[in-house]
């Protein structure tokens, strides 16, 4: 690592802000795109910090991001995620490597499965849980799943100190 202190930094800042659009998307199931433009940028400020070369692997990276997008945006066409959620995933791709961002989604996937599975049973057993503007039930369970992305990225994130073999 080219810039220890200021990397350790910027993955303690990306923490924190995961944990932001966890709470964030729990009460009111968005994600704002301020806070992931933020996350994107700061991506940028971790490549610095860490030395990687913008060719290949800047633009690897990139090309990875829009990958991520372009599949998760085809999730926000049929309903199954936000489009805040989308562009969270696309911005957590710009930090990992390849190999990271795939075990992100496949971390991010368990997350959401057991989440959805979570909020479908307490929707079942409490109907009056989840209620819209107007104060009446939701006849359709919502999933905050920007919980899931920040469980499987803050997973990654806490291989990088666990697992010093990889």
């Amino acid at each position: 690592m080219m810039n220890d202190t200021i990397t350790l930094a910027l993955m303690a800042l990306l923490a924190v802000m995961l944990l932001v659009a966890a709470v964030i998307d729990v009460r009111t199931f968005t994600i704002a795109n301020g806070l992931n433009l933020a996350i994107a940028a700061l991506g940028l400020a971790y490549w610095w910090s860490i030395g990687l070369p913008l060719w290949p692997d800047g633009a690897i990276r990139a090309g990875i991001a829009l990958a991520v997008f372009a599949i998760l945006a085809i999730t926000f066409m049929i309903g199954m995620m936000g489009g805040g959620d989308v562009k969270l995933a696309a911005a957590l791709a710009l930090w990992f490597t390849p190999f990271e961002t795939v075990r992100f989604l496949v971390y991010m996937s368990i997350a959401g499965g057991l989440l959805t599975l979570i909020v479908i049973l307490a929707h079942r057993r409490w109907p009056n849980w989840q209620v819209d503007d107007e104060g009446k039930p939701k006849a359709k369970a919502e999933v905050p799943y920007g919980v899931a992305i920040a469980a499987g990225a803050l997973i990654v994130l806490a291989q990088r100190f666990l697992n010093h073999f990889a």
